[in-house]
């Protein structure tokens, strides 16, 4: 009976094979593709045949660094990865065959592009502080359309995702090129000083101007202000003057003794002194109001 099981069983792989869901099967009569299966489950064959099985999943690729030229023949060294699987497992069986043949030919194309796209485009493209200048995104998009257009055609595989995994400099000419841009970063950094000085004067220069014409106004208005209040004093001092003319008198006398009349000062003044007068006579000005002449006043003094 086992042995009858076991018959059965070795006759059955002759004629039938299962394909999983992560894998194509290609079925050959003598090395060449005759049935392409995308589905998984179970298939016939004839005995002659053979089945081969190529895995539907998605692989990594990273290509080793190599060193390429820009566009201003600056040396650089750069790598790519590609996410990529089969689309196509007949064009893949009859091209590439397996996993080691589909990266070799990625590889080759990687390379090519890499070269041809890196020749186009400047250093400042990759590598740069100015948002205008950088476009290293929209390059590598273009680069992977391109990769994925020939994988397709050629090899039924299809490119997901291409990345730019390293962007160096080699190692030998890393430190002048670096003492070249640490040179440019200084030019581009006295541009923006300058620049910034030239702005700055011109701020200064608006600043000083508005700030000449805000003294000049406010000298104005306040000359203007003070000559009001002249103005306003000098018609208050004659208002007073015409109501207390005697008054006005005898505060401008006391002004002008305060001011000439100092300590151990000796003065000889005329009879009919106004100053005079206030020292020996507190009626002084009444007297005056009323017509009383100098000679009265010494008379008074002499009493």
């Amino acid at each position: 009976m086992i042995g009858v099981l076991a018959l059965a069983a070795g006759v059955s792989t002759l004629f039938f094979f299962s394909v999983d869901g992560t894998e194509y099967a290609i079925v050959t009569d003598f090395g060449k593709p005759t049935q392409v299966v995308t589905s998984p489950g179970l298939g016939f064959k004839y005995p002659y045949q053979s089945v081969h099985t190529i895995d539907r999943r998605l692989f990594v690729y990273a290509s080793p660094s190599s060193e390429f030229l820009t566009l201003e023949k600056t040396p650089v060294v750069a790598a790519g990865t590609v996410l990529w699987r089969v689309v196509d497992p007949r064009r893949y069986f009859e091209t590439v065959f397996n996993r080691a043949g589909a990266e070799s030919r990625l590889g080759d194309i990687l390379f090519a592009e890499l070269g041809a796209t890196l020749g186009r485009n400047p250093l400042t493209a990759f590598v740069s502080v100015d948002a205008a200048a950088y476009g290293a995104n929209a390059i590598v998009a273009e680069m992977a359309r391109r990769c994925r257009d020939v994988a397709l055609r050629d090899y039924g595989i299809e490119v997901v995702d291409l990345q730019l995994r390293g962007f160096d400099f080699p190692k030998q000419n890393r430190l002048r090129l670096y003492a070249r841009m640490k040179s440019e970063r200084g030019r581009i950094s006295m541009l923006y000083r300058s620049e910034g000085e030239e702005e700055g004067l011109k701020v200064r220069a608006v600043a000083e101007e508005e700030r000449a014409r805000i003294i000049g106004r406010a000298t104005e208005v306040s000359q203007q202000r003070r000559g009001e209040g002249d103005g306003e004093a000098a018609r208050i001092y004659a208002e007073a003057l015409g109501r207390a003319p005697d008054f006005y008198a005898f505060l401008r006398t006391m002004e002008a003794s305060r001011s000439v009349v100092h300590k151990g000062t000796t003065m000889v003044l005329p009879a009919d002194s106004s100053l005079f007068g206030v020292l020996f006579d507190s009626n002084y000005f009444n007297a005056v109001a009323t017509g009383v002449d100098g000679g009265d006043h010494v008379e008074t003094l002499k009493k």
